[in-house]
């Protein structure tokens, strides 16, 4: 019984033979295919392209004098003005002394009211699914705003001028950004950003 069951399964004519190979090679392939279509790493490759970072940005306003500067300047002035105030004490107007000392609290006020505006930030992101604006205030409040990129405009009104303002424009809705921004810096921005929309929406992914 072994041997007629040797002989008959050599027995298979060359056709069946070639048929049953491609049957074999067929499956095996359906196998490769459904593996490859449940491997998380293909699955999660779109998902991965919709949340590309493609522009990253944040914008604050310029100070020129830092911290440093500041404690500097406030001592050196308020040398000048206790000298001054002691000449003058010393002469018997002493009134005087103590608007010598108020010109140095009015300064310090002055220059911390300009910190604390300081403090405001705007952040710029965009991926393929949105364009992200958040602006943080000096009080710290946080304002977000949210832009579908294929339909959105950057727009630069009265370029070079020192009073040219920088918006986002969709769907007739505008949000002005960067006014706290040098115009050179307005103009830079305004570049970049056009240039990482149009880069955006060549992706497939910007439409869905």
């Amino acid at each position: 019984m072994r041997a007629g069951s040797e002989v008959s399964a050599s027995s298979a004519t060359p056709r069946e033979r070639n048929t049953e190979a491609v049957a074999g090679a067929a499956e095996g392939d359906f196998d490769k295919r459904s593996q490859r279509a449940h491997h998380p790493a293909v699955a999660e490759a779109p998902a991965a392209a919709r949340n590309e970072l493609l522009f990253d940005a944040v914008l604050h306003p310029h100070r020129s004098l830092n911290r440093g500067g500041f404690i500097a300047l406030m001592a050196a002035l308020g040398v000048v003005s206790f000298t001054a105030g002691m000449v003058f004490l010393l002469a018997g107007a002493w009134p005087v002394f103590g608007f010598f000392g108020l010109d140095v609290a009015l300064v310090w006020l002055a220059f911390r009211l300009n910190y604390r505006s300081g403090r405001l930030v705007e952040r710029v992101r965009l991926t393929c699914q949105a364009l992200e604006v958040e602006r943080i205030a000096a009080s710290g409040r946080a304002s977000r705003w949210r832009f579908q990129p294929y339909w959105l405009r950057v727009v630069l009104e009265d370029r070079g001028e020192h009073h040219s303002r920088l918006a986002l424009r969709s769907h007739g809705k505008e949000l002005v950004i960067g006014a706290f921004l040098s115009p050179p810096e307005r103009a830079s921005l305004c570049a970049a950003l056009t240039a990482a929309l149009a880069r955006c929406r060549c992706l497939p992914a910007a439409i869905g």
